[in-house]
């Protein structure tokens, strides 16, 4: 038995709603609410695709949801208002909308403000990227209370999406460009596409990715050989259904999972007193929702090692693993080999609170 909560966008008529509509559904904007059985705080509005004249609501939304909740995020699946009714800038409401709801219901459904994302299949995924770049801070006089609310997300997480129309050389007035909003607040993404997608090519996907990466926004990107459009989470492909593992270690990494802060780390590693000539040390949160940190170091800084604050484990107990590849520092070019093969060092469980560490080995 699926449990979920069906809560409007608005109460009573949404802004430009069409005369005489008095709450039809493909007029009435809405979310339903679906909460995990173990939370982090995190949650993800997630907009179904169907180039905006349907919403592809199962495998692009319910289904959706319940892979959220399995990874401890509250999941909002919106019903957007689409054409031929509703012009895609309506459409781009209902998104703002969304996220300002679930800041505004953080308490009511165990959400942290600050950690609220947006994800979106092939037109969703337009309006994710929509959303992600025509957000604003919230009307701070505004009386009704969830305007008040910054609709910025977190993160975005548009899958196979449209973020060009002009450059896809169709429908360019309803898929408006995005990728040339792009700017350094612009909130970090995670961006999946196929090569083999011939509804939306896989370049729209590489021109917001592009933009993303000129303005220096945090972002990762996958683009799987094989697939088709409209994959959803890609249940039956082995292969592109591991963008969803991918999306949760990029989400962890980044910090998204989980409601502590990062703090910096420094240390040194010693190899029988001495310092290795390259390697990697890694820290493991046994907390499963908290960053995983590393560093590489090499004999030139006699094996010390930082980690900044952006970057960095939050505090607690961390297995810790050393990894030494090199023996040859600084290289040269004699083509040498200095190991047989790269050597790997469990150091056990550390606690970590910002004190700087020593590893000897």
């Amino acid at each position: 038995m699926i449990h979920y909560e069906t809560i409007p966008l608005w109460e009573g008529d949404p802004p430009e709603a069409l005369p005489g509509t008095n709450g039809q559904p493909l007029d009435t904007p809405q979310v339903t609410v679906h909460r995990p059985a173990k939370g982090h705080g995190g949650a993800v509005v997630v907009a179904p695709g169907g180039g905006y004249r349907i919403l592809a609501s199962d495998h692009e939304g319910l289904q959706v949801a319940r892979f959220l909740n399995r990874i401890g995020f509250v999941a909002l699946v919106l019903r957007y208002r689409v054409g031929e009714r509703y012009h895609s800038a309506v459409s781009k409401l209902d998104g703002l909308r969304a996220i300002r709801f679930a800041r505004a219901n953080a308490e009511r459904f165990g959400i942290d403000p600050g950690r609220v994302g947006f994800l979106g299949f092939s037109a969703g995924g337009h309006l994710t990227t929509m959303v992600g770049t025509h957000w604003d801070e919230g009307a701070a006089d505004a009386t009704d209370a969830i305007e008040r609310e910054s609709s910025r997300p977190d993160f975005l997480v548009p899958v196979y999406a449209v973020t060009n129309g002009l450059a896809r050389g169709r429908k360019a007035d309803e898929y408006t460009p995005t990728d040339v909003l792009v700017r350094e607040d612009t909130p970090p993404a995670f961006i999946v596409h196929t090569h083999e997608d011939a509804i939306v090519p896989a370049h729209q996907s590489t021109l917001f990715y592009d933009a993303l990466l000129r303005a220096g926004v945090a972002s990762e990107l996958h683009v799987f050989g094989f697939g088709e459009h409209g994959g959803g989470l890609g249940a039956g492909d082995p292969d592109f259904k591991r963008w969803t593992n991918l999306f949760e270690h990029w989400a962890r990494r980044m910090g998204f999972m989980t409601p502590k802060r990062r703090i910096a780390v420094s240390g040194k590693v010693r190899l029988a007193g001495g310092s290795m000539g390259m390697g990697w040390v890694t820290f493991t949160p046994t907390d499963e929702d908290a960053p995983l940190a590393r560093a590489r170091f090499n004999r030139g800084a006699d094996g010390a090692f930082w980690i900044d604050t952006a970057h960095g484990p939050t505090a607690g107990e961390h297995r810790v693993e050393v990894f030494h590849i090199s023996d040859i520092y600084p290289h040269v070019a004699t083509g040498e080999y200095s190991l047989d093969d790269a050597r790997r060092y469990s150091v056990g469980v550390l606690d970590i609170d910002g004190s700087p560490i020593t590893i000897d080995l």
